[in-house]
């Protein structure tokens, strides 16, 4: 059993990415997980001021919804992003938690296994590929972090199309092999 926190960073009311989110949940946690769901859908998280004082603090200095699910994350063994797909790359609102997340370096952290699941309008074969080299980028940064998988689910742009659709089994199957 491992501790898995789910990030959807959607904030589309009827998100694809975010029924993707909780069928990775219902299969991790059918696999025997402990698994959390935080969603960034009215959440406030402020840009990163490049300050570093949370090398020092071991948290970010500014007051608001970031260091919450950043201390989830430093008690997690593993870390679930799930993002919609804009312009062939993570959410703007992913990015922004993954930077001040900062504070991460600097203090005991759980976490070693990352995966990623995205959806997108395009059912293009590597319509993924940006958000997983940015996250990569993330990943690197720290010793004994793996990204350990990546689920590209394309063809969704309307609110709640994948409600109903077979590929909501692949995010299911994404979530069991979770153990």
């Amino acid at each position: 059993m491992k501790k898995i926190l789910i990030i959807s960073t959607s904030i589309r009311t009827g998100s694809n990415s975010e029924l993707v989110a909780k069928e990775i949940e219902k299969g991790a946690k059918k696999a025997g997980n402990e698994v959390e769901f935080v969603s960034l859908k009215g959440k406030r998280i402020a840009f990163c001021q490049g300050c570093l004082a949370c090398q020092k603090l071991g948290r970010c200095v500014i007051e608001d919804d970031a260091n919450p699910i950043t201390d989830k994350m430093a008690e997690s063994e593993v870390i679930v992003w799930v993002t919609p797909i804009y312009y062939y790359e993570m959410s703007g609102q992913m990015k922004t938690l993954i930077d001040r997340a900062n504070s991460l370096y600097a203090r005991e952290r759980k976490f070693k296994d990352i995966y990623l699941a995205a959806v997108s309008a395009e059912e293009e074969k590597n319509v993924s590929d940006g958000a997983l080299k940015g996250l990569q980028g993330w990943v690197d940064c720290f010793d004994g972090v793996q990204i350990k998988g990546l689920l590209s689910l394309g063809g969704f742009n309307s609110p709640n199309e994948i409600k109903g659709n077979a590929k909501l089994q692949e995010a299911y199957q994404f979530g069991r092999k979770m153990e």
